[in-house]
């Protein structure tokens, strides 16, 4: 054969292999194409049936959900109601024992008791009830001769200072104030000097 032959025959035979492996791609993506529509040939039917049913089972778990906030919501509602109708309940009851104390201190006063022991009774029924306010964090707020501050005092009038350092500062308190925590139970009455 000569070299023009062979080499005719050469390209044939590349050109048969590459039409063959067009072929075989062909071939492939044929079978591949019916297998990708099979997964998508679902019966509509089925789809939706599977879709309502899980549909339905949202919805059962959203009732449920809505059920237990409802009854969360009533609980807390109740529970509140509850502590505030309750709430000083522990207070009242560590106050009794300061009442006995006074109805004590009342009757040996109608008996005509020795005035010293009723005045040091008074004193003990006062320090008692003093440190039960102290456990409830309710302090005294000591103003006299301090510097006047709206946030703690109500001035009730003004007066005229005894001497020029006492100006703008409480000369006397007419009713005590107190603290509960650091918040302002009652503001003190006090007279200001001017």
């Amino acid at each position: 054969m000569s070299k023009k032959n062979k080499k005719n025959q050469k390209d044939e035979e590349v050109k048969v292999t590459h039409d063959e492996i067009l072929e075989e791609e062909n071939v492939q993506e044929q079978t591949q194409e019916p297998e990708a529509e099979k997964e998508n040939d679902v019966d509509p039917a089925k789809k939706i049936e599977e879709l309502e049913a899980q549909l339905e089972h949202e919805k059962k778990e959203y009732l449920f959900l809505m059920a237990d906030f409802e009854n969360f919501r009533k609980r807390t509602i109740k529970e509140k109601a509850d502590l505030i109708k309750n709430g000083t309940e522990g207070a009242m009851r560590d106050l009794l024992p300061v009442v006995d104390d006074l109805e004590r201190a009342l009757d040996a006063i109608n008996k005509g008791g020795d005035l010293d022991s009723l005045k040091e009774g008074v004193d003990l029924i006062y320090s008692k009830f003093v440190k039960y306010l102290e456990s409830q964090h309710v302090s005294a707020i000591e103003s006299t001769g301090k510097d006047f501050d709206t946030d703690i005092h109500e001035a009730v009038t003004t007066f005229p200072a005894p001497d020029p350092s006492m100006k703008g500062k409480v000369i006397d308190t007419t009713i005590k104030g107190y603290m509960i925590n650091d918040k302002v139970l009652r503001h003190a009455k006090v007279v200001v000097g001017s």
